[in-house]
């Protein structure tokens, strides 16, 4: 769906505005009347886009014909918006009030969600008050929560930004938190590495209780429990977070130590629910985890009822679908100036390449422009001295978003200026350097030598943008994930696509089982069993692995 005035109109803007330089239009004057918005504590800097009025006013102007409102609030409402699974998508309820009303085929999913939530603050007071022990008795202090992809990359990313908070910290002090998720045996021994199992709980992280990759880990760790205590150990020293209980209580697993969700959260969208709530609220206890609910709750509440001028993940993904669509950039940059966030590019690449990664609409029909751009990232300033080399001289255009806090966990004042000064003066620049440039004329005014100044000249024209946000906290840090949720939504719902499904990490798998029982076969025969694959080169690896394991 990509006919019409509004879409015609902006493709036309696109190709005019290409043909202005960044430097003209950050001199544009009151520019940050439309692109400096403050809200919820939060300033989001637009104005190194490459955006004016007029972009801005078509843009809105495609939301209204693609009833973009409209759509955002019929999630809110758990209307069926996952078109090819049948499902609402809400994520949103995770973190609602318990007072709210938000239904699912008329009934109020917030009691269930609450029921959820109380019986894991209840487990979780059992646990760090010392009233739930290990299978001698021992207090419970280490804990490793096994999942995969979205079972995974969220929590993590909760675990490493919240984890030097003063707050965070010191609810969390005398306790260990790992994560196992790669199926390579090589993490397994890293995460068990040093931990007693008298003292540790595992939390395996499966709606099915069937994911290979995470009933394998937990399969291992079930035998190390076994190994070091006894088979009776387990109901002591594991809990599930699944709907499968039958599964769960012929793990070993009490069932009364099953935590629920429901269909209606995919993966990467969970880390509200008990797949994370659950592991981070036994490290950081759950007056933390209330905090980062409710700061989500803070930016559902902004993104559902905030006009579109002045909408921060709505306005955010008006930009991403600039980008994307109209002008081209087939790539962007997610480059958080705060080590606490080294893995929110990952769990932001999930969201946005899992959900956007389409090529077809909601009805079936091929697209005919492109949709999720590549997301990739690292934090400042490990990332300019990685590949802010090509960001800045590249023929490769990424746009940029850039994260930076005011106040820092911690700082260091050595010098002039503190560390946090410094890493935020590179914050500063970085942006201003990708969309200003240097000019052949400013090399030679510095001396530069004729034959460097192709090689010390910068294109600039390189458009970014810059959320200033006051500390990393628990509720601030809930306010960041609804934002980039939201963002990845709102593209979505503008290029008719669905942000919820994702049939693509399907096929893979099939495959991998096919491949495990030919495996299987061939080992059972001694190397006399056929491989049949549909590429002869795989077949021929394949061999080539079998007979030399």
């Amino acid at each position: 769906m990509s006919s019409g005035n509004t879409w015609d109109t902006l493709a036309t803007l696109a190709n005019k505005i290409q043909k202005v330089h960044l430097k003209d239009l950050i001199s544009e004057p009151h520019r940050e009347q439309y692109c400096l918005i403050e809200k919820n504590g939060i300033i989001l800097d637009l104005s190194r886009q490459k955006i004016d009025r007029e972009v801005l006013k078509h843009l809105f102007q495609l939301s209204t014909e693609r009833q973009l409102v409209e759509r955002i609030k019929s999630m809110f409402k758990g209307e069926q918006v996952n078109d090819t699974e049948k499902r609402a998508a809400l994520h949103i309820a995770l973190r609602a009030k318990r007072n709210q009303r938000i239904e699912v085929c008329g009934e109020n999913v917030m009691v269930e969600i609450y029921a959820v939530l109380d019986k894991i603050s209840q487990f979780v007071c059992r646990v760090r008050e010392g009233t739930f022990r290990g299978f001698t008795n021992k207090p419970i202090k280490n804990f490793i929560s096994i999942g995969i992809g979205g079972s995974y990359l969220g929590p993590e990313f909760v675990y490493e930004a919240l984890r030097s908070d003063p707050e965070a910290k010191k609810a969390a002090d005398g306790y260990c938190l790992r994560f196992l998720s790669n199926v390579d045996p090589v993490d397994y021994f890293r995460v068990i590495q040093g931990l007693n199992p008298e003292e540790t709980l595992a939390v395996i992280v499966s709606k099915s209780f069937t994911t290979p990759e995470t009933m394998r880990n937990a399969r291992n760790i079930r035998q190390w429990f076994i190994n070091a205590l006894s088979e009776d150990s387990i109901s002591h020293h594991m809990v599930a977070v699944s709907t499968n209980l039958e599964a769960v209580r012929d793990f070993g697993i009490d069932p009364e130590n099953a935590f629920g969700f429901w269909d209606w959260v995919g993966g990467r969208y969970s880390v509200c629910s008990a797949v994370g709530i659950l592991p981070l609220s036994l490290y950081f206890g759950f007056d933390t985890m209330r905090e980062f609910l409710d700061g989500a709750q803070d930016m559902d509440q902004h993104f559902v009822h905030t006009p579109m001028e002045q909408n921060i993940p709505l306005l955010m993904g008006l930009v991403g679908v600039w980008n994307r669509t109209f002008l081209g950039y087939p790539v962007r940059a997610l480059l958080p100036y705060s080590q606490a966030l080294l893995r929110f590019p990952a769990h932001i690449q999930q969201v946005d390449m899992e959900s956007n990664g389409k090529s077809v609409d909601r009805h079936g029909s091929v697209v005919s422009f492109p949709t999720g751009p590549i997301n990739f990232g690292e934090p400042g300033t490990n990332g300019q001295h990685s590949f802010y080399q090509l960001l800045h001289q590249g023929k490769t255009i990424v746009p940029a978003d850039f994260i930076g806090y005011i106040h820092s966990h911690q700082d260091i004042s050595t010098d002039e200026i503190s560390a946090h000064d410094e890493l935020m003066c590179n914050l500063f620049a970085q942006p201003d350097a990708l969309a200003l440039g240097k000019t052949a004329e400013e090399c030679r005014k510095e001396g530069i030598a004729e034959y460097l100044i192709p090689h010390r000249t910068f294109p600039g024209n390189r458009p970014s943008t810059i959320l200033l946000l006051t500390k990393l906290n628990a509720f601030a840090l809930g306010q960041l994930l609804a934002i980039f949720e939201h963002r990845t939504v709102v593209e979505g719902f503008l290029w008719d696509i669905n942000s919820f499904d994702q049939w693509g990490v399907e096929l893979g798998k099939v495959l991998a089982k096919d491949i495990r029982q030919q495996m299987i076969q061939y080992r059972k025969k001694s190397g006399q069993a056929k491989i049949a694959l549909s590429n002869p080169c795989s077949e021929k690896l394949l061999k080539k692995y079998l007979d030399s394991c």
